[in-house]
């Protein structure tokens, strides 16, 4: 059975989503401020505010922690694939990954009305 990228990052979030929730409670949640310090170097693609800075990154402010943790986990095991993000997931440690989902979920977004609508 050929497994399209889609399939495959469906796959990585039914395997490491349960295991990142399990993982991530909020005794042993991620380091915010460590996390922003590890942002640093995702700044270029996503915003150091978390804002797609690139048409090909998305947004990832306010995602949840254990989504975050899923997603690079993905990319760090070649679960989920993109040039880039598999080399920056690569050297991450789990502290890292923790720190980073920890950062990027705290970053508050608004939704706003669109006038007129």
């Amino acid at each position: 059975m050929i497994l399209t990228d889609l399939r495959k990052a469906r796959l990585a979030l039914c395997l490491f989503a349960p295991v990142s929730l399990l993982a991530t409670s909020r005794s042993e949640a991620g380091d915010l401020n460590a996390g922003r310090a590890k942002a640093l170097m995702c700044q270029a693609c996503h915003g150091l505010d978390g804002l797609s800075k690139v048409p090909d990154a998305p947004n990832i402010a306010g995602q949840t922690e254990p989504y975050i943790v899923a997603q690079l986990q993905a990319f760090k095991f070649g679960a989920r694939k993109n040039e880039a993000m598999s080399v920056v997931a690569l050297p991450l440690s789990d502290k890292d990954i923790e720190d980073l989902a920890a950062y990027f979920s705290a970053i508050e977004i608004a939704v706003v009305k669109i006038p007129g609508g």
